[in-house]
């Protein structure tokens, strides 16, 4: 089974890039330093807003997330994974992470990117306050038959 969502924000000039553990997508408009994991404001959705059919394919924790990160020419893809633990309903952000850490911002963990992996000429994009978008693709392995009967019958019918 797959899914997917599209999240657009943008850009803003104290985009850093630079958190070690996660990166942040936020429907906020503003920016201030502090925010080095902040990579796009202004979303038009936070973790409450996603489609209902990826929310429900991202609380597996067999699900495998899939997300293209484009600003200014630049495409990034991040791979993470879903967790039964997810509660998907912050009303404003979505929070990718390197740990197993959820919350309820939290629609990735074990990424294989975060803030400051990101490419500096896409944070640079950013800076210049581009657009970002967010596509995010949720798949979950379909259940297999037990070996006995598939190969029995391997249409899955008595």
């Amino acid at each position: 089974m797959k899914a997917r969502d599209i999240v657009r924000a943008r850009g803003h000039p104290l985009v850093r890039g630079t958190h070690p553990t996660t990166f942040e997508v936020t429907k906020d408009e503003t920016l201030t330093a502090a925010g080095d994991c902040i990579i796009g404001v202004a979303a038009d959705k936070g973790a409450a807003d996603l489609d209902p059919g990826l929310k429900e394919l991202l609380r597996d924790d067999r699900a495998v997330l899939t997300t293209r990160l484009t600003a200014g020419g630049e495409t990034v893809e991040v791979r993470s994974q879903g967790s039964a633990a997810f509660t998907l309903d912050h009303p404003a952000d979505l929070v990718w992470r390197r740990s197993d850490f959820v919350s309820d911002r939290t629609v990735g963990i074990r990424s294989d990117r975060v803030a400051a992996t990101l490419p500096r000429e896409f944070i640079e994009a950013l800076r210049r306050g581009e657009e970002l978008v967010v596509e995010l693709e949720a798949e979950v392995p379909e259940n297999d038959a037990p070996a006995e009967r598939s190969l029995r019958n391997p249409k899955g019918f008595e």
